[in-house]
This record gives C-alpha cells, sequence and structure tokens, in this order.
C-alpha cells in the first residue's frame, strides 16, 4: 500500500469529544459529521485537509465515549489512515 499526503500530529489522549464534538451527534449525515471533525482542536483542520492525509497521534487516539460518529467523521473527511 502507498499513501501520500500531509501529517497531522496530534498527541496522547485524543478522546471523542475532540474528533467530533458532542453538539453535532444529532447530525446523521456522514458529510456533515466531516466538516466538523477536530474543530475543537484546529478550527481550520477541514479547510487545510486534502484527500489521502494523514492523522499520527500518541497513545490512547480515540479514547472517552463509544461513538460510531467520531471514525465515520475521520473517514468522510478523506483522511485515509490513522496511525496511532
Amino acid at each position: 500500500m502507498n499513501l501520500q499526503g500531509c501529517v497531522w500530529k496530534y498527541g496522547d489522549n485524543v478522546d471523542t469529544d475532540a474528533i467530533i464534538p458532542a453538539r453535532y451527534l444529532n447530525v446523521s449525515t456522514p458529510a456533515e459529521l466531516a466538516r466538523h471533525c477536530m474543530e475543537d482542536i484546529d478550527p481550520s483542520f477541514t479547510a487545510k485537509l486534502e484527500q489521502g492525509d494523514v492523522i499520527v497521534a500518541g497513545e490512547n487516539f480515540g479514547c472517552g465515549s463509544s461513538r460510531e460518529h467520531a471514525p465515520l467523521a475521520i473517514k468522510q473527511s478523506g483522511i485515509s489512515c490513522v496511525l496511532a
């Protein structure tokens, strides 16, 4: 597998509330979730993101409350993979 894109680097303990804030849990379309991905960490994340980019994070990425919205938002945003 060959991946190409920018790397978005994050530290440890990025929880699901940081990936997709709880105020968007009533959103049901993947495209709308993607527009709000990581916005509390970096409000311009989705504007700067390009298809195929990669997230590299420390330990415990995706911790916190269990919700399917977080991986769905990441996938729909165009991130090709997460290394944590």
